[in-house]
């Protein structure tokens, strides 16, 4: 065989998928370059997952790798998952519209891909997927010259291939130091090879005890993983959109930001990657290149300590409308998954790639609120992959179902995946903001105790039956807009200076829990609440939040303190979401009675 038809190079590629996601737990535990936050399979799974599911056939062989290409570039996560991108992209762009695809243009695609892949990454690290992307083509074009057929030259190049990979344990110092290959080139070794098994035989789903005992080979064993400092917090990307982006000023412009810079796609459409610290800010500067289509951001710290220091069998997830101190979240490994906040068109991730103070501004300034959303399907599928491969158990703390579609999200995925996951316990806090986080501190210390997932679910509902938050508005121009009061009382309100104090009821929906003639006024009865609860109860932790309102919050949190006998859980700025209805200003106290 001299030629492999459009279709059967379509079912070989998605062959090559399905083997890579077949790893999946392999990859992330051999990752240790350029983090070692054990990621690489996740985001290759994720990758891999976008062709199956988006890439379509068509009899051009162009047309289906333009497909596969675009389906690539729409699901690539980290650095191996953009530069494998973008390595299908050059090869989609280096062949004709024909039925099929002789031997020597499949090698002379291959040859021309890799000067695409390498231009994607500003600083190139030889040891790593693209060295092993480049040596496969090399490989082809030394064994074309002996006038191989397909099946026997795809047979040699990966005989080569494997070889590569090897070697790139010899290549990176980080790499020698672990025992093991780099993640990326044994994740394109096994896309070759799932590739070329289909070739062979027709068959196209390659089950993982077929594999010949590639999880017993030594140089896929799990590393030491040697601690490495991080130069930068967040693995951030973003998809961009335009007629005609500028891709050296927008490496020039981003380059700024932090380091491990990839930049793939076209004219029209890029897909940028970075290690920063400043993922908010480097939103904003690309969104003057073209439209932000997609933002993801991953916190590598966390998913660093997780794949060397994991420090409990269950895994503790919440989303970001829950208000908790930033070293809490660090020193118990709480995995936070963003809410979305549309603005202007494009879709950024709360807490994350935005910050109050421009949303405040931005509502200022219009006469709409922005809208919110729960997280999407992949975000939390991504997320539920990549905690399958270190924990034991996962408990889901979300903010109230009442009030955003979040619950839902995670309890479908949890059923689609059910047959890939440990046990999963969503529980539904029917509360939001400070008294959310309140409610995770106590899921926190439930695991820290080695309560059982009955133990924890069971220990929550009577938390959640006695926990309460109440917020203070001070201007209630955001709550009309809102929807929460009518335009007609509304007016009325602001007529009369009134102040709501916005509470939740037993089912966790909003609920008016009283009204004031002035903030200072609705701050006191706030506190008239608490003091009633303390006749009958004790008030186990309590919690002050704001909205760009810190020395407010502090004072109240010293009253409160004098009162209750013992400081706050926390005082902390609610998130983006929440400040968008409470308004520039806000107060809220929540609290966990006994």
């Amino acid at each position: 065989m001299d030629k492999i038809s459009s279709q059967r190079m379509f079912a070989g590629f998605l062959s090559g998928a399905r083997e890579v996601m077949n790893h999946k737990n392999i990859l992330n535990k051999i990752n240790v370059f350029p983090v070692p936050d054990g990621d690489t399979g996740t985001n290759l799974f994720s990758t891999m997952n976008s062709i199956l599911r988006d890439a379509k056939y068509d009899d051009s062989v162009k047309n289906t790798l333009d497909s596969i290409a675009d389906s690539a570039l729409k699901g690539a996560r980290g650095n191996s998952g953009i530069i494998f991108a973008q390595y299908l992209y050059g090869l989609s762009l280096e062949t004709m519209h024909e039925m099929s695809l002789s031997t020597q243009n499949f090698v002379a695609a291959n040859k021309k891909a890799v000067s695409y892949a390498y231009g994607a990454i500003t600083n190139p690290v030889e040891g790593t997927i693209i060295t092993v992307i480049k040596e496969w083509a090399e490989a082809l074009h030394q064994l074309q010259q002996q006038s191989l057929g397909f099946v026997d030259l795809l047979g040699k190049a990966y005989i080569e291939l494997e070889k590569s990979v090897r070697q790139t344990t010899q290549q990176l110092k980080i790499l020698k130091q672990n025992g093991v290959v780099d993640s990326g080139a044994k994740a394109f070794a096994f896309f070759i090879k799932g590739f070329l098994d289909f070739i062979r035989s027709g068959k196209e789903d390659i089950a993982l005890e077929e594999l010949q005992g590639i999880e017993d080979d030594p140089v896929l064993s799990s590393p030491e993983h040697l601690h490495m400092e991080l130069s930068h917090r967040y693995c951030t990307e973003a998809m961009l959109e335009g007629e005609t982006i500028d891709f050296d000023s927008l490496r020039q412009q981003s380059s700024s930001f932090g380091d491990s810079l990839i930049l793939a796609g076209g004219q029209k459409k890029a897909r940028l990657h970075i290690h920063t610290d400043q993922p908010s800010k480097f939103f904003d500067t690309i969104a003057l290149f073209g439209k932000i289509t997609y933002q993801k951001i991953d916190d590598m710290k966390l998913q660093m300590e997780v794949a060397e220091k994991r420090k409990y069998d269950i895994a503790l997830v919440t989303d970001s409308i829950a208000d908790l101190p930033q070293s809490f979240i660090d020193e118990e490994q709480i995995h936070v998954m963003p809410l979305n906040l549309l603005l202007d068109d494009i879709n950024y991730l709360d807490r994350l790639s935005i910050r109050n103070e421009k949303v405040l501004d931005y509502i200022d300034q219009h006469p709409k609120l922005p809208t919110s959303s729960q997280p999407d399907y992949k975000s939390v599928e991504n997320l539920f992959s990549f905690l399958s491969t270190y924990y034991k158990a996962i408990v889901v703390v979300t903010v109230s179902s009442k009030l955003s579609g979040t619950h839902n999200v995670f309890t479908k995925l949890a059923s689609d995946m059910k047959d890939k996951l440990p046990p999963v316990r969503i529980i539904d806090s029917r509360l939001n903001s400070g008294a959310q986080g309140l409610l995770v501190m106590k899921c926190a210390q439930y695991i820290t105790e080695g309560n059982s997932l009955d133990e924890i679910e069971k220990k929550a509902e009577q938390d959640i039956a006695h926990a309460k938050i109440l917020v203070n508005v001070k201007n209630i121009d955001n709550m009309i807009k809102a929807g929460r009061l009518s335009t007609r009382g509304g007016k009325i309100a602001k007529v009369l200076h009134l102040k709501p104090i916005v509470s939740l009821d037993a089912e966790g929906k909003g609920t008016l829990g009283g009204i004031a003639f002035s903030f200072k006024q609705s701050k006191r009865k706030a506190v008239q609440v608490i003091k009633k609860t303390m006749k009958n109860k004790k008030i186990e932790s309590y919690s002050v939040v704001h909205a760009q309102n810190l020395e407010e919050a502090q004072g109240l949190a010293q009253e409160l303190e004098i009162l209750i006998g013992k400081k706050p859980a926390f005082i902390e700025e609610i998130s983006s979401i929440t400040a968008t209805s409470a308004g520039r200003g806000a107060l809220a106290v929540s609290f966990i009675a006994s």
